[in-house]
């Protein structure tokens, strides 16, 4: 006799979220963490050791995210362990973060301290949404931020939330 054994779904990947922390914002402002969540929820998340001349430094940065220089001075990964771990682990990927604009900047500025260049494209998460799902975006990740009861604003813990709320959106679960 045959057992006939159903397939078994495949869970729903969701593509690797990426997000960055930083020593403040415009001119001179450097990366001093780095998270992501690969599709099936692993995350990653380095304090990255300011390079030679990554001096700027804006208080008001550092109450958002709660990272101190001295932090990354005493804990901080070298830029090039982490421009090389990011491309052992995202090679040939897709990544998408919430805040292009500013990740791309920040993440070109590692990889140049590192004199190397990125194996993975990033990409504005934007780029996966219907104008529907980007007009419910907002609240929706206000929501998944509440539940998740977050205590504090890091890299990955950040880029756990926008995966999660990608997933929502896409799923239709009112926000």
């Amino acid at each position: 006799m045959t057992v006939a054994v159903p397939p078994t779904a495949s869970p729903v990947l969701a593509p690797t979220i990426l997000d960055l922390e930083a020593s403040g914002f415009g001119r001179g402002s450097y990366p001093i963490e780095i998270g992501f969540v690969e599709g099936g929820g692993v995350p990653f998340c380095s304090l990255i050791r300011p390079a030679a001349g990554w001096d700027h430094w804006d208080e008001q940065a550092q109450a958002l995210h709660g990272i101190s220089r001295e932090l990354l001075m005493q804990h901080g990964r070298p830029p090039e362990w982490v421009a090389e771990e990011l491309n052992r682990r995202l090679a040939g990927q897709i990544v998408y973060s919430d805040s292009w604009g500013h990740d791309y900047s920040w993440l070109s500025k590692l990889f140049d301290s590192a004199g190397q260049l990125p194996r993975f494209r990033l990409e504005d998460v934007r780029r996966l949404l219907s104008e529907e799902e980007a007009r419910r975006w907002n609240a929706v990740q206000q929501e998944v931020r509440a539940e998740a009861q977050l205590r504090r604003h890091r890299a990955s813990a950040d880029a756990k939330v926008l995966q999660m709320t990608l997933l929502r959106v896409k799923q239709g679960t009112p926000g």
